[in-house]
């Protein structure tokens, strides 16, 4: 199992040590700054209560702090650092004294990192060559480890200054001593070093001359085979010069970096995989949440950025988020202001979808503080968002009204850049923060005026694009959740008409949403000429809707217009269905007609004829008209058959049977009544009209009703079962045999047919 990277694993007694040495760190800081103040200042004198004292004082806690055994690594690097560029001749005793105790390697190490550390921060010492023999003491008297620090202390100098002293302890001095000077020759990047190195080769001592060789190999150079051809790398490297020499180590360094961190990642990969097995077996919601909480708890920023990803795929994938929030919360509102930017903003990103967490207040401090320009328009959208969420009604969470005042001026700023995005940002969060209560009216009309001031400066510019954005920022104050609609409509509907004539596709559409949100009736009356075949479909759609909406009579001709014709068919004929439904019987009049029409014959399907129908009947009824609603239930009866739907067709011809005044008119609807009832089917029904009919006279072949069951029984419906209908037409009742006597012929040679038919099937599927 691969060990924790992450979380609270230090030890009580260790947190509490850390503690107190941030708070010592603190107290040498402090004292350090005064120190730098005091030096500006004349000295005082020895019993005196002024500067002097008072660095005597902190050279005191710097001292304490370097060589306790209390003090953290951390501590005692700090103390060294403070002690390293303090002017005062005690400060660099102390350093020097440090150096020189060999029964307290703690202070020592510090000491050599601390120098160590100022070489890539490039901060000069004053007088460093005060080091040169304490450092070189150590190279030839301490241990391996400590020999290690001493040597990366040594860069602080030019080759030159030590190269001399450092060679000849590589030549000369005991086996340890000289291991150590090899490794620091290793270290310098300086071409007599390597030569040195390569010297060493044929050392007798085999310990020198391996650890000389391992270390020409890891600065890329070769050893040679015997002292011949080591001469000739060595003249190759003075032919080449110092900056050649240099340039061949840094892309051998880079080679290696590259291969560390290809390393580093592949352990990281493996680790991340392990956890994110572990994490998809865990099936309680609460404990997810513990388990990422932990893991973005931790300092490893590759494991944070895992963690808020799959915080991301649970919230958007889940609908329960209460249980997996109450362990995340806190650390995600925490991770705003993390060392890392990339977890800044993948954080920023991941709180603006969350408008449950309590997070704008955190928000609004980082942004106040963050340098990242991508980091900080990400924490401006998510406060945007936060305010705007706390404002909902039902929300619990309640941003202070301070909080949203300054996210406003913040968006004023955003607002306010020639950058498209960061403009489109602060039109956004205006927009989001003004549609709810809590600003004065004052206030509204101020971030009002913004936007449209921003809106004209973008008038006169190529690109649309920032234009549409704020146009479309200002409909939105126009639409009816706006609690300042009154206000904006004031402002913005003179541009809305305005951008009607702009030539760019987007800022129309914009214009025309706030048009819409105005006053739908209004803008139908306007738009309905000049837009309804507009060259952008996503205008004439939303002219469709609105018509479908709100129009009337006359718009029905233009939504007609596009049934069958365009990618736009069913919407219009949507629309058109429900201007019908809240027509009057005049205009279901009107439309009759016009779907009798030649020239709409072809136009509209049956199934939207079928609907219009439906819709007409009632209104018909409801007018008093019997014979309209007739002729209505007549089409649909035969439309209904057409289309497979013979309930229905049934349901509408014995409508029609049950109205029908005349003996002759009864008898006419009888067959298409019967093939609706066959072909539904309800057996029962078929026999039941065919019984009536026997009733009343003997069925020759003749006759529509056996017509209708001949064609039936000869290209039956997919799944019919001929035989049981035969089988109940056979059961109907007609009394003595001498009667109907044409009817049983029938019966007996719908029997032979259907006998036949049946034999044949069987054979067909039988092979024979």
């Amino acid at each position: 199992m691969i060990g924790k990277l992450t979380g609270d694993v230090l030890p009580k007694a260790i947190k509490m040590s850390t503690k107190r040495s941030y708070l010592v760190i603190l107290l040498l800081m402090i004292g350090y700054q005064r120190a730098g103040v005091g030096q500006d200042k004349p000295a005082q004198p020895a019993n005196g209560t002024g500067a002097a004292t008072e660095i005597d004082t902190q050279l005191q806690l710097n001292k304490e702090a370097l060589i306790s055994k209390g003090s953290s690594e951390q501590m005692r690097i700090n103390a060294a650092n403070l002690l390293l560029f303090n002017k005062n001749p005690l400060a660099r005793q102390i350093l020097l004294d440090a150096l020189k105790q060999t029964e307290n390697s703690p202070a020592r190490i510090a000491v050599c990192k601390a120098l160590a550390q100022t070489r890539p921060a490039r901060k000069p010492i004053e007088n460093k060559e005060d080091f040169v023999e304490p450092l070189f003491d150590i190279l030839i008297n301490g241990n391996s480890d400590m020999a290690k620090l001493a040597a990366e202390a040594t860069l602080i100098f030019e080759y030159g200054q030590i190269s001399e002293r450092l060679e000849e302890i590589a030549a000369k001095a005991p086996l340890p001593a000289r291991l150590n000077a090899v490794y620091a020759l290793r270290l310098h990047p300086d071409i007599h070093g390597a030569i040195t190195l390569i010297q060493l080769l044929d050392d007798p001592e085999g310990q020198v001359a391996a650890a000389c060789e391992k270390a020409l190999h890891s600065l890329g150079i070769p050893t040679g085979q015997d002292a011949e051809s080591r001469m000739e790398i060595i003249s190759e490297l003075e032919r080449k010069g110092l900056g050649a020499f240099l340039q061949d180590r840094l892309i051998q360094q880079e080679a290696e970096m590259r291969k560390l961190q290809m390393e580093l990642d592949q352990w990281r990969d493996r680790y991340l995989s392990e956890v994110g097995k572990r994490y998809d077996v865990i099936g309680d919601d609460a404990a997810k949440g513990k388990f990422l909480a932990e893991h973005l708890s931790g300092t490893e920023t590759r494991v944070k950025l895992w963690a808020l990803e799959k915080v991301r795929e649970r919230w958007v994938g889940t609908e329960s988020k209460s249980d997996f929030l109450a362990e995340l919360e806190p650390v995600l509102v925490n991770l705003v202001s993390d060392q890392d930017k990339d977890v800044r903003f993948k954080t920023a990103r991941l709180v603006s979808l969350m408008g449950e967490l309590n997070s704008a207040q955190h928000l609004l401090e980082q942004l106040k503080v963050e340098q990242d320009d991508e980091v900080r328009m990400e924490l401006f959208v998510a406060l945007g968002e936060a305010c705007f969420y706390a404002s909902l009604p039902g929300i619990g969470t309640k941003v202070p009204n301070e909080v949203r005042k300054q996210t406003l001026k913040w968006a004023a700023k955003y607002l306010s850049q020639q950058e498209p995005k960061k403009a489109r940002k602060g039109a956004d969060v205006i927009r989001k923060l003004l549609e709810q209560d809590g600003l004065t009216s004052d206030e509204v009309d101020r971030y009002l005026g913004l936007l449209a001031e921003r809106y004209k400066q973008q008038q006169n510019e190529a690109d649309g694009t920032l234009r549409a954005d704020l146009l479309s920022a200002m409909a939105g104050l126009c639409a009816e959740r706006s609690v300042c609609r009154a206000q904006a409509v004031k402002r913005f509907r003179l541009l809305f008409d305005e951008a009607l004539k702009d030539d760019k596709d987007l800022v129309r559409q914009a214009a025309v949403d706030g048009l819409i949100y105005i006053d739908k009736a209004g803008a139908l009356q306007k738009l309905r000429r000049d837009f309804f075949n507009d060259r952008r479909d996503t205008i004439r759609r939303k002219l469709i809707d609105l018509a479908g909406e709100v129009g009337g009579q006359d718009d029905l001709v233009l939504l007609a217009e596009k049934i069958g014709t365009t990618g736009e068919s069913e919407q219009a004929w949507q629309a058109m269905l429900k201007i019908f439904e809240r027509s009057g019987a005049a205009v279901m009049n009107e439309w009759l007609a016009k779907f009798d029409s030649e020239s709409t014959q072809s136009k509209f399907s049956d199934g939207q004829r079928i609907s219009f129908l439906e819709i007409a009947e009632p209104k018909l009824a409801a007018e008093g008209k019997p014979r309209m609603v007739n002729n209505i239930r007549a089409k649909l009866a035969r439309l209904y058959n057409k289309s497979g739907q013979h309930e229905q067709a049934a349901e509408y011809f014995g409508l029609l049977h049950e109205a029908a005044q005349t003996v002759e008119e009864k008898e006419a609807i009888v067959p298409d009544l019967l093939d609706a009832f066959l072909r539904w089917p309800n057996v029962k029904s078929a026999t039941d009209l065919v019984a009536n009919c026997l009733l009343e006279k003997d069925l020759d072949p003749n006759s529509a009703v056996v017509s209708v069951i001949d064609d039936y029984l000869r290209k039956p419906p997919p799944g019919a079962d001929t035989r049981a209908v035969l089988d109940a037409l056979s059961q109907i009742e007609t009394g003595k045999p001498e009667i109907r006597v044409m009817w049983r012929k029938q019966l007996e040679k719908w029997a032979d047919e259907v006998g036949m038919a049946k034999d044949s099937e069987e054979r067909k599927e039988t092979g024979s």
